[in-house]
C-alpha cells in the first residue's frame, strides 16, 4: 500500500467520524488544523483507524505522533 492511498483511506475515516466532507489531510496536518478533532474525537478516529486497517495500536505506538504524516509511516510500518 502506498503513502498516497494510506492518506486518502484516511482521509475518508476523518471525514467519516468528523462528519466534515471538506477534510483534506496532508502530512503535516495536525489536531489543530482541524476544529472538530478535539480528545473525544481523537480516540473514534484511533478506533476508526484501525477498523480501516484491521491493525490494533498500542498507546506507545501513538503518543508520541504529532502529525498525520507520522501516522502514516506508522501504519506503513504496521502493515508491511
Amino acid at each position: 500500500m502506498t503513502t498516497e492511498e494510506i492518506l486518502g483511506r484516511m482521509t475518508d475515516v476523518f471525514r467519516d467520524v468528523l462528519d466534515n466532507d471538506a477534510i483534506e489531510l496532508s502530512r503535516e496536518t495536525t489536531a489543530n488544523d482541524i476544529e472538530e478533532w478535539d480528545s473525544l474525537a481523537h480516540i473514534n478516529i484511533i478506533v476508526a483507524i484501525e477498523q480501516e486497517f484491521s491493525l490494533r495500536f498500542d498507546l506507545i505506538d501513538i503518543k508520541p505522533l504529532r502529525n498525520i504524516g507520522e501516522f502514516v509511516d506508522l501504519i506503513e510500518r504496521k502493515t508491511s
